[in-house]
């Protein structure tokens, strides 16, 4: 089970702003072949900016997939080269328009293994001062500052993603590593 399947064939049909599709021929140590399609897409970064106790800072922005308008922590893409601590911080800024005083790792999780190649890093940002946002040119987001139960009625409404789910329990559990 542990011994990694050998790479017979490997293309790439479609190559997009955001994300990249490949689509692998493998071969298990039993014989058998398959096919194995992988969405590529780079790490990102995801933050958990608490302004204060009991109090989370979550952003809304059309989601066109979900056909909703979601509320979710600030998060972004790593840039080429860049520290992932450091990516938090440039997301956290550009999207919130807060600067934070401290920002520190929570740990890494794979967001969809079964098809895609995304590992998000979700960090812990405080002692936040407020500046302007600086929203890339496809983003139309909203701002808003919640007390965690305001958060989690709008997780049980449907109006929140796995990122943000994964956020509350942390905060929910004393702000331990993952």
């Amino acid at each position: 089970m542990d011994e990694p399947p050998i790479l017979l064939a490997s293309s790439r049909p479609f190559e997009g702003r955001v994300f990249n599709v490949r689509v692998d021929e493998i071969r298990y140590a039993d014989g058998s072949a398959h096919r194995i399609d992988v969405v590529e897409h780079g790490a990102s970064l995801a933050i958990v900016a608490t302004p204060a106790p009991n109090e989370l800072v979550l952003v809304r922005q059309y989601r066109h997939p979900a056909k909703a308008s979601l509320w979710e922590i600030p998060a972004g893409t790593a840039e080429p080269g860049e520290r992932p601590i450091d990516g938090a911080a440039r997301e956290l800024r550009e999207e919130t328009g807060f600067t934070a005083g401290r920002i520190a790792p929570i740990g890494s999780f794979w967001t969809s293994p079964g098809f895609c190649s995304e590992v998000m890093h979700l960090f812990h940002a405080d002692q936040l001062e407020a500046g302007e946002p600086q929203f890339d040119d496809d983003e139309r987001i909203e701002i808003g500052t919640f007390t965690l139960q305001a958060a989690w009625r709008l997780v049980a409404d449907g109006f929140a993603d796995a990122k943000t789910v994964v956020a509350l329990y942390w905060l929910q559990g004393g702000g331990k590593e993952i």
